[in-house]
């Protein structure tokens, strides 16, 4: 784990010297927070009307790019309105929910905001996600319909006997430019594009009606029962996110945001994309991030910003030097996940200026941005908040002889925890029972209640943090969160593999952690050479690229605490490092089709950065 020095901290002296670049926004942040802050939950608020404003302030500017593809403000509204109108005219009405399955693509960014408009909570579908977790990802939510893109048909046609949607309301766009050319769609599917032809262009009457309190999108989290949890994400929320981090940010109509981030997860589709409405600027998108293709589409579109997860900026960082990377526009990004061992060098690197590093959850109530840009700092958060002191051997929160939580000081490292109030809610999950479990009441006094965001972070000084690690049944890679239950159940449905723990582990000069499982085998089994290929199939085809195992713990017996538990912090620490351990240790390499043995000769060269994972 990176360890920050401590004379990192912030103090009234470094804020001081951060104000004057920050004069210049106050304008526009202003704007940003009265709409963020003065609202209630009945207020008329959301995705709609803020894009419906952008329209009117600049309707001939550029919207959205995608490859060859352009559409202005006008024309992208237009589009999403015959969306609207049609889904209205077949009865869909505001609480309603429908699912949605599309690579990033302009037809994905039409659905979006025509379901906005008229109440329809989007549920936002990972596009890799297939089998059980897709079946259960649809169904968990209710939907009315399922729109789907060419790309992910058959994913969903694999489970389309086990859903719980009509037959008749399912919805399909070509994977082509839709615009100019409807394609013919498949049996069972109907053709959306085509459908919408002959419906208005005119704005939804119902934009106006959409209240904070009323449901935007349902994101989908890693869950303790190994398959995603449907988070409730509002138009209130949006609103605040748009007010702060999209002001913050601080762009206008010339400027234009390259994102490749899946617009299923909230960091592209709230984060990124509030940034270029507040601004009224231009969203270039690509359908999936490219190390080669980066800062050729930077040029392309004529960038000013961009949209990143630390994996990203490594991916980057690792690349060859190439004469694109200096010379364009861009000089903000906005994103988590930027490691503080590349942060300074990125910025020198590619000639960045401003890295807004925010700190958010799909489901949390609190949340960072780095408003005065700092280095290393997820940022500042004007929401109520403590980190407290944290007991990792045992899991839980160190309390003082009165019972109550203990606050870190500045420099020290503890549990953050979000204060639930009117102003902060915690909305929560579909399922109440897993509300009541990150919900921590009598923390500091009898009577209060915080979220659990199950994540340590480093008090700065300032009310700034940095994020450090994540605790419990979830980590982070390759952008994505991985249930441990999820790959534990898969890992466990080996042939020979009686049990398994499964954990994230740290690789020098890597994002996040990987994924290593601890496994025990059946009585009299062993593990051959066809095994390590079969196993690597199989992990491959039930779970996606980013959940799979890259490292093999071979135990004769998993070791538990006297309370049952899986010992996984002896596990973490002692990680894939042969020298601490007799056990077999097997890797899966980058690019290979079988487990091999990790010895102590490739364990060094994954240390060297050797391997990139």
């Amino acid at each position: 784990m990176h360890q920050q020095k401590l004379n990192d901290t912030i103090h009234l002296t470094d804020i001081i010297e951060k104000l004057p670049p920050l004069i210049r926004k106050v304008p526009h942040l202003l704007s940003g927070l009265k709409q963020a802050y003065l609202r209630t939950p009945e207020t008329p608020t959301g995705l709609g009307i803020a894009f419906e404003k952008a329209v009117q302030q600049n309707p001939y500017g550029m919207a959205l790019l995608f490859e060859e593809q352009r559409f202005s403000y006008r024309e992208l509204n237009e589009w999403a309105n015959q969306i609207g109108h049609f889904y209205l005219s077949v009865g869909a009405r505001k609480g309603d929910v429908i699912a949605v399955m599309i690579e990033n693509r302009p037809e994905l960014i039409a659905t979006i905001l025509a379901l906005a408009k008229i109440g329809v909570t989007i549920a936002l579908i990972n596009t890799s996600q297939s089998a059980k977790a897709l079946m259960h990802s649809i169904n968990l939510v209710q939907p009315i319909a399922v729109i789907a893109g060419e790309e992910c048909r058959s994913a969903i046609e694999d489970v389309r006997a086990d859903l719980a949607v009509a037959e008749d309301r399912f919805y399909w766009f070509a994977d082509q430019a839709t615009r100019i050319d409807a394609g013919k769609n498949p049996k069972k599917w109907l053709n959306l594009a085509h459908k919408i032809s002959n419906f208005p262009k005119f704005n939804t009457p119902t934009t106006r009606t959409i209240q904070g309190k009323d449901g935007l999108f349902y994101l989908y989290t890693s869950g303790t029962t190994g398959l995603p949890k449907a988070v409730i994400f509002n138009h209130s929320r949006w609103t605040l996110a748009y007010g702060t981090y999209g002001h913050v940010l601080n762009l206008n109509k010339d400027d234009v945001m390259y994102v490749t981030l899946p617009m299923y997860h909230a960091t592209g589709v709230v984060v990124c994309w509030c940034g270029v409405l507040a601004g009224h600027a231009t969203l270039a998108l690509r359908r999936k991030y490219s190390t080669s293709c980066f800062w050729n589409d930077v040029k392309k579109f004529d960038a000013s910003a961009i949209g990143y997860v630390g994996e990203l900026c490594r991916y980057l960082i690792d690349a060859p030097v190439s004469e694109l990377e200096r010379g364009h526009r861009v000089t903000k990004m906005i994103g988590n996940g930027m490691r503080p061992n590349i942060w300074e060098q990125f910025k020198t690197r590619f000639g960045i200026k401003e890295i807004l590093e925010l700190y958010a959850s799909s489901e949390g109530n609190v949340g960072f941005t780095n408003l005065f840009n700092f280095d290393n700092t997820v940022g500042f958060s004007p929401t109520p908040y403590a980190i407290v002191e944290f007991d990792k051997e045992n899991n839980i929160p160190v309390k003082d002889a009165n019972g109550w939580c203990k606050k870190v000081n500045t420099g020290e490292t503890g549990l953050l925890i979000g204060k639930i109030t009117a102003r902060s809610p915690f909305d929560g999950y579909t399922d109440t029972e897993k509300n009541k479990a990150v919900i921590m009441h009598d923390v500091f006094k009898h009577g209060d209640a915080y979220f659990n965001t199950g994540d340590l972070m480093r008090n700065m000084g300032f009310r700034h943090a940095q994020f450090i690690d994540r605790l419990g049944d979830t980590f982070r890679w390759k952008g994505e969160n991985v249930s441990t239950t999820e790959v534990e159940n898969a890992v466990s449905d080996y042939a020979k593999i009686a049990e398994a723990v499964v954990y994230g582990v740290e690789i020098p000069n890597t994002n996040g952690r990987a994924g290593m499982a601890a496994i025990t085998l059946l009585p009299n089994m062993q593990l051959t050479e066809a095994d390590l290929t079969q196993m690597a199939t199989e992990f491959k085809k039930c779970l996606p690229a980013y959940a799979v195992p890259l490292f093999l713990r071979v135990q004769l017996q998993l070791q538990t605490t006297g309370t049952f538990k899986y010992q996984k912090n002896s596990l973490k620490e002692q990680a894939f490092d042969p020298s601490k351990t007799e056990e077999r240790l097997l890797v899966l390499l980058p690019n290979a089709v079988a487990y091999c043995d990790l010895t102590a000769d490739i364990f060094k060269q994954i240390q060297a950065y050797q391997y990139r994972f």
